[in-house]
């Protein structure tokens, strides 16, 4: 069986997995077909709100302390750096309802951990969960050059010292640039690289080097796509994170309808 898998990915392994060029249409109906799977599957809000729910709010009560309370934006936003892998279950589910699989459950979700390339998944969890802690460690220099690590005494004055005075302007574009270069380079590692993993047995440096192209061939709409992205988590993350439990399993549902547009399946095994 080890065999027969070197065999599959080093077959794939010698031409490149072939990318397509995408319009501003293929956005749409992505998003649309990822509605229609996540109506088809009600039951994920009940996995998703509590799931998600907690995750977020757990992310404010850590960081609600005085010491790490500079750490309550980035930790917010940054969340979102970590999507991808938490969508990885929503794209089992809808290769399951693509293959015309029956009694397809939402508790299916977790059967992504069953497939062949669970441990490349966790390669790229892992380098995205890197990305992240590169983000807070951004975060937290950029902070400390700003406001030389003054620590507020309250959340009413943390708030003032972010939009109130110039050097919290400072740090609020800043932390927009450098969180908009991580969060394409995020984007551009697994908006292929992870429903590939679930979708077919290949190796994680050909997902993420698939992921990569696609992207950078498609950079106009990609970068739509992750405004579009970047718009519903905000307003999921309101408030306190619930509507998360609807726009997760949306987008991720619609990351996998991108992907099959994104990349000739044809040509893979």
């Amino acid at each position: 069986m080890a065999t027969q898998t070197m065999t599959r990915r080093n077959a794939t392994k010698a031409a490149k997995v072939p990318i397509r060029h995408i319009t501003h249409d293929d956005l749409s109906i992505s998003l649309r077909q990822g509605l229609d799977d996540f109506l088809t599957f009600r039951g994920d809000i009940v996995f998703a709100g509590v799931i998600y729910t907690l995750i977020g709010l757990a992310a404010v009560v850590m960081t609600a302390s005085a010491p790490l309370m500079p750490f309550f934006f980035p930790v917010v936003a940054g969340v979102g750096l970590l999507g991808p892998v938490a969508a990885a279950g929503f794209y089992e589910l809808a290769r399951r309802r693509e293959a015309g699989e029956p009694d397809i459950h939402w508790y299916k979700f977790i059967d992504v951990l069953k497939r062949p390339t669970a441990d490349d998944m966790g390669i790229v969890a892992g380098l995205l969960l890197l990305i992240f802690f590169g983000w807070l460690v951004a975060a937290g220099a950029l902070y400390a050059a700003l406001f030389d690590w003054a620590t507020p005494e309250s959340v009413p004055q943390f708030l003032s010292m972010v939009f109130l005075t110039p050097q919290g302007w400072a740090l609020i574009i800043g932390g927009a640039l450098i969180g908009a270069i991580l969060g394409w380079v995020v984007l551009a590692l697994s908006v292929v690289s992870m429903p590939m993993l679930v979708d077919r047995d290949v190796t994680a440096a050909q997902a993420v080097s698939a992921s990569w192209r696609a992207a950078h061939a498609n950079k106009g709409e990609l970068i739509r796509w992750g405004l579009i992205v970047l718009g519903l988590l905000i307003v999921g993350s309101i408030p306190l994170f619930v509507g998360l439990a609807f726009v997760l399993p949306w987008l991720g549902y619609s990351t996998w309808h991108l992907y099959t547009r994104l990349i000739d399946r044809s040509a893979l095994r």
